[in-house]
């Protein structure tokens, strides 16, 4: 129906079976004690394991499965063994990314490779080792981190905006590939929020939120069975109508009031 959730809606976090990816800082490491409190059975990956173990703390419900996300053999290690202790997987959560905030003209082959590689290649890691199982049980789901910087090309983003339109663009086609087998797809979009990553912006970051909101937004968002889950809403709507708005106008509002040039 038109009105009705797009994805199944979580009654109850008690018992989910959830893999967080990037759970060691930031937006990953909230959701991951979010999670953990509600009774969810948690597995945190991430490269730093001493940061994942400070995260998890006492939680006798968490598991952690360290993992460098380029590393493709080891996604099928660490599936197999967040599959022995929890008997399977009910919601992996992708939330690693890479940022550096620069200019067309200061982009470097070698660090454009970086960042494409571990924010839109290791997905594809991540897909292929989780959806096999998901697809015979036909239950399960899969959450992208995107961002708002995915919806138009914003300066100082010359290679993570387009990561992350790519992300939007993969989220559209695994729902529409995947909802009919059984299984979620969630696309996640959240404004600025106040991380290491958003550390290394000399600009004012209009509406930016703390990890722990932003976590909240996002797990309401999945329980209420969401397919796009954005927030700020206030700064998000803004970003929705700009990209309606005609390639003149839009460049010139971004000259006057972003001081691009």
């Amino acid at each position: 129906m038109i009105f009705s959730p797009m994805n199944s809606p979580v009654r109850d976090w008690s018992g989910q079976r959830i893999w967080l990816v990037g759970a060691s800082s930031g937006i990953g490491a909230a959701l991951a004690r979010q999670a953990l409190a509600q009774g969810a059975r948690v597995a945190l990956s991430a490269r730093r394991e001493e940061a994942l173990q400070r995260v998890a703390g006492s939680a006798p419900n968490a598991l952690i499965v360290p993992l460098d996300v380029l590393d493709h053999d080891a996604w099928r290690r660490s599936h197999d063994r967040i599959c022995k202790e929890f008997g399977g997987i009910d919601l992996v959560l992708f939330c690693a990314a890479d940022y550096h905030p620069e200019r067309s003209w200061e982009v470097t082959s070698d660090g454009a490779l970086q960042t494409l590689r571990t924010n839109l290649a290791s997905v594809y890691s991540a897909l292929a080792t989780v959806l096999p199982d998901m697809l015979a049980r036909r239950s399960g789901g899969i959450a992208l981190v995107a961002s708002v910087a995915g919806y138009i090309g914003l300066p100082n983003a010359s290679v993570y905006g387009p990561s992350k339109a790519a992300l939007i663009n993969l989220a559209e086609i695994l729902y529409s590939d995947l909802h009919g087998r059984g299984l979620n797809v969630y696309l996640i979009n959240p404004g600025f929020v106040k991380t290491e990553l958003t550390q290394k912006n000399d600009f004012t970051m209009p509406a930016i939120q703390t990890p722990e909101a932003a976590a909240t937004a996002i797990w309401h968002g999945i329980a209420e069975g969401r397919f796009e889950i954005h927030f700020p809403q206030r700064f998000t709507r803004f970003l929705k109508l700009l990209q309606m708005l005609p390639y003149r106008l839009r460049f010139a509002l971004f000259e006057r009031f972003l001081d691009v040039k």
